[in-house]
């Protein structure tokens, strides 16, 4: 009798130094330990993540690319204060993506993963009584939900460009669970989103999705820099 097949380890993806510094930057402004307004040298970086400056610099041009930072001239970077008005345009373009998802998956296209939706019921419909009350926790959820529902869908340059777009607003969706009541109302909205997408009303679902992200939406257009730096000392970031 032969011994079962081993399964084949999956293919390393090399990452640089720069790669690493700068998914460690982007975490720290996803959790706040780094904030708009925030100034820093390249030496400080390298000192406090233990490389050398060239990673460094890669890593904050690239940032800098995405708007994250600017360098300031002879005294180091800046973390730049939010743009409203790019957010506006990511929400727009997130409420298509998710609104077409929800509508494929009520069509019980063949690519459809069930499995995904699943997964989905398992954590949002639940008994209020075993709901999480932790913010980071239920932020995390919230941003997988979302990203779980456009995966779903099974289009994949969908999937990806979603992926992007949740990448960009992470910081600021994840100030929205700085309130209990917001956190009370993406279980009940999650929840008929779900139910919606179970029953194939696909009109409802999108409906119920379109104003979900709008009520996300409005949220964002109330965000003030004193939240920043409160979400920054509670940690609610980690």
């Amino acid at each position: 009798m032969h011994a079962p097949a081993r399964p084949r380890p999956a293919p390393h993806v090399h990452r640089s130094r720069a790669d690493e510094v700068y998914e460690q930057l982007k975490r720290d402004v996803a959790e706040f330990n780094l904030v708009p307004g925030d100034r820093f040298t390249e030496n400080e970086l390298s000192e406090r993540l233990g490389v050398s400056r060239t990673p460094v610099r890669q890593a904050l041009f690239r940032l800098q690319q995405e708007g994250y930072v600017e360098v300031l001239f002879r005294s180091g970077w800046r973390v730049l204060p939010f743009d409203f008005d790019q957010f506006e345009q990511l929400y727009d373009l997130r409420m298509v993506l998710e609104t077409t998802a929800v509508q494929r998956i009520c069509a019980d296209d063949l690519r459809v993963d069930q499995a995904l939706l699943a997964q989905l019921a398992a954590i949002w419909l639940v008994p209020a009584a075993e709901r999480s009350s932790d913010a980071a926790q239920v932020s995390k959820w919230d941003e997988e939900f979302h990203c779980a529902l456009v995966a779903a869908a099974g289009n994949n340059e969908m999937a990806r460009v979603h992926r992007d777009v949740t990448d960009r607003i992470r910081i600021i969706r994840r100030l929205d669970f700085t309130k209990q009541m917001r956190i009370d109302a993406t279980y009940d909205e999650h929840a008929k989103i779900l139910k919606a997408v179970q029953r194939k009303r696909a009109d409802q679902a999108a409906m119920l999705l379109r104003a979900h992200i709008e009520t996300s939406q409005a949220e964002v257009r109330k965000i003030t820099l004193h939240q920043v730096h409160l979400a920054r000392t509670s940690g609610l970031g980690k």
